[in-house]
C-alpha cells in the first residue's frame, strides 16, 4: 500500500481526462483510497499548436514530452498516455508500468450519409492531420482531396458539421470513450484502414525506481493488450517511425497465437509495402522486429529517404 497521494498527470482534453479517470477508478478498485488520488492537468506542445500538422512541428512526443518531464522531476507520480502518441524509445528513468485493456483499435469514418470510402463523391475533401490515414485514403481513393484538419475530437466533428471538409476519420476508441459513436458513419475494417500502432491502448508510466507505484500498477496491467502493443511498437521501432512516416500495424491474439500485420506507404498512397507475421505471444517483440525488418528490406533505402 502506498501511503501518499498519487498524482496522475494528463493532458487537459476531454478525452484525456476521461482516460485519466479510468486509471483513477481502476486504482481505487485495486485498493488505493479514493481520496489519495489526484489528477494534474499538464499542457503539451501538441495541444498548444493547432495551426500546423504534427509532422510539421516535430512528430511523436508532442503530446507526451511535458508530461514525462513532470514525472521525472517529481511533480506527478504517474503519467497517462495514449500509447499511439508515445515515441518508441521512452525517456530514461521511466517505464510503462501498466497497459489498460485495449479499446477497439479501428478507425471510424465521419461522412454524413457515406457508409464507406467508396461512397464518397469524386473530388470529396477529406480532412485529417494523420499521414497514415491520408496515405491509406489515397491508396483507395486517389481522386479525393486530403486537407489538414486538427483539433480534439469535438473540434474536428464541429469542423465537419460546418462543412470545412466532407469527411474525416477518428479513432473508434476515442469516440466510444466520449460517448460519440453515433456520429460515426462507418467503422473501417483493417483491410481498408490499418490502424496506428497501439491505437486504442492507454499506458500508465511511472518512474522506474518508484517500486511502490509500479507494484500498484501491476494490478491494472492487461496481459493481452501489452502483448499486442509490444509487437506493434517493436515493428515501429525497427522502421524508426514518426509522424513523418506513414506506418500502420495491428496485432491480434487468438489464444497463445499472435498475428501481426504491418504497412508502410508513401504519403501520396502510390507505393506501399505490407506484410504479416505469426508466432507465439511470448515472442511478440521478436515478431514485430522481424516484420519491421522485412518491410524495410522490401522498401529499400530510397523509400525512406524520399519521405
Amino acid at each position: 500500500m502506498i501511503d501518499r497521494v498519487l498524482r496522475i498527470g494528463t493532458r487537459g482534453s476531454k478525452l484525456a481526462l476521461i482516460q485519466a479517470e479510468e486509471v483513477r477508478s481502476r486504482l481505487v478498485a485495486a485498493g488505493h483510497p479514493a481520496d489519495a488520488v489526484a489528477v494534474v492537468v499538464i499542457s503539451t506542445t501538441g495541444d498548444e499548436i493547432q495551426d500546423r500538422t504534427l509532422a510539421e512541428i516535430g512528430g511523436k512526443g508532442l503530446f507526451t514530452k511535458e508530461i514525462d518531464e513532470a514525472l521525472l522531476d517529481g511533480r506527478i507520480d504517474l503519467a497517462v498516455h495514449s500509447m499511439k502518441d508515445l515515441p518508441t524509445v521512452l525517456p530514461a528513468g521511466t517505464v510503462i508500468a501498466a497497459v489498460l485493456p485495449r479499446e477497439d483499435p479501428r478507425d471510424a469514418l465521419i461522412a454524413g450519409s457515406a457508409r464507406d470510402l467508396s461512397a464518397l463523391p469524386r473530388g470529396a475533401v477529406v480532412g485529417t492531420a494523420s499521414l497514415r490515414r491520408a496515405s491509406q485514403i489515397l491508396m483507395h481513393r486517389p481522386d479525393v482531396m486530403v486537407r489538414p484538419l486538427r483539433g480534439n475530437v469535438d473540434t474536428r466533428l464541429a469542423k465537419i458539421a460546418r462543412g470545412e471538409a466532407d469527411a474525416t476519420l477518428l479513432a473508434v476508441a476515442g469516440l466510444k470513450r466520449l460517448g460519440l459513436m453515433d456520429r460515426a458513419s462507418a467503422i473501417l475494417e483493417p483491410d481498408v484502414m490499418l490502424p496506428a500502432v497501439a491505437q486504442g491502448a492507454i499506458g500508465v508510466a511511472a518512474r522506474d525506481r518508484d517500486e511502490p507505484a509500479i507494484a500498484l500498477l501491476r494490478a491494472l496491467d492487461d496481459g493481452d493488450s501489452r502483448v499486442t502493443v509490444t509487437a506493434e511498437r517493436s515493428f515501429l521501432a525497427v522502421l524508426d517511425g514518426s509522424c513523418r512516416t506513414p506506418i500502420a500495424a495491428l496485432a491480434r491474439l487468438e489464444g497463445s497465437r499472435l498475428t501481426l500485420r504491418g504497412l508502410i506507404v508513401t504519403p501520396d498512397g502510390r507505393t506501399a509495402h505490407a506484410g504479416e507475421r505469426n508466432g507465439e505471444r511470448g515472442a511478440a517483440a521478436a515478431i514485430g522486429r522481424e516484420l519491421g525488418a522485412a518491410l524495410r528490406a522490401a522498401a529499400g533505402a530510397d523509400f525512406f529517404a524520399a519521405l
